[in-house]
């Protein structure tokens, strides 16, 4: 830690080298620490939230990166963290969270000041305690922190609770939906805007290009794993709104792109363990779906860190040592 900190220096706050660490944060939502991703990643949910009459999630995304960035230059966490943008990413979820599933009021905007920068240090936390199994906690930071302001709002009329869903158990759907190409296509590019929490194809292919400008593996895994993931959601006869809305894809893509080509090196012996990965997020995002509809309370991205912990956690030699995000 000491050593970090004598060979990384922060830039200046509000520098131009500030603005590629913000950027860079907003890219490692997708474990990419580049500033052009993170700079087509915004521009996509500037797109998708304005297009769908929330432009509060677009701001909250803003404010997210910035709240959680600050917070590691106040806590002088090691600059080598964050000059990679391993700060901003929890942060940016947060923002983008809870104006969709919560009022557009002032308080609402208190909670996303607080929760976003509240991400940084859970990060850190949360890192020392899975230190010994050598995997990070990813965005589960964002995923705990946004679980219990969504829970607290059930019971605090000053969070208007509208956009989170009703509660109800389980099993009650359609399983009825469009299968011509155009329709598949939407629903493909769906998941893959759903990282963000944005239901946009347009978004969902500025998220690629995205990803192709930093690695073109990473844009390759992200469009396999939403693929994948609806394949697998259509098969197996999952609800027909929440394949159409994309919401069976976001947590497959992240873990494509983790164990496609983050923390392994690409080969057959990793593609085929991938593949697995992304079935078995499918699985877990049903469970989960089904364990949280009691209470009407989304699952996030948690679905995608419990799959990717179960499949990093063996430490198998697919020719690559594991590496820790953050």
């Amino acid at each position: 830690m000491e050593t970090s900190a004598m060979t990384f220096k922060l830039p200046p706050l509000f520098s131009l080298g500030f603005f590629k660490l913000y950027f860079r944060g907003i890219g490692q939502v997708m474990f990419q620490g580049n500033v052009w991703t993170g700079l087509f990643f915004l521009a996509g949910i500037f797109y998708g939230a304005y297009t769908s009459g929330m432009p509060a999630v677009a701001w909250g995304a803003v404010v997210g990166t910035l709240m959680s960035t600050l917070t590691g230059y106040l806590l002088n966490y090691p600059a080598e963290k964050g000059l990679k943008g391993l700060w901003g990413f929890n942060g940016i979820l947060v923002g983008c969270a809870l104006p969709t599933f919560l009022g557009n009021v002032p308080l609402m905007w208190l909670a996303v000041v607080v929760f976003s920068s509240m991400t940084t240090w859970v990060m850190v936390g949360l890192n020392h305690l899975l230190a010994p199994y050598k995997v990070s906690s990813f965005t589960f930071p964002f995923v705990l922190t946004t679980w219990f302001i969504l829970l607290a709002a059930r019971t605090m009329h000053g969070l208007p609770d509208a956009g989170l869903g009703t509660p109800e158990l389980p099993g009650h759907f359609s399983i009825v939906i469009a299968t011509d190409p155009q329709s598949l296509a939407i629903y493909w590019l769906a998941g893959i805007s759903q990282v963000f929490l944005l239901n946009s194809w347009l978004t969902g292919l500025l998220f690629l290009i995205g990803l192709l400008i930093s690695n073109r593996w990473a844009a390759i895994w992200a469009a396999i794993g939403s693929a994948l993931a609806l394949g697998i959601a259509i098969l197996y006869q999952c609800n027909g709104s929440d394949i159409a809305n994309g919401l069976f894809g976001f947590s497959p893509v992240l873990t494509a792109i983790a164990l496609g080509t983050t923390f392994y090196r690409v080969n057959w012996r990793t593609a085929l363990w991938t593949i697995v990965g992304i079935f078995a997020t499918v699985f877990i995002q049903a469970g989960m779906d089904t364990f949280f509809a009691p209470v009407g309370i989304p699952t996030l991205t948690g679905p995608f860190c419990i799959a990717t912990w179960l499949f990093l956690w063996p430490h198998l030699k697919l020719d690559k040592k594991i590496l820790q995000q953050g």
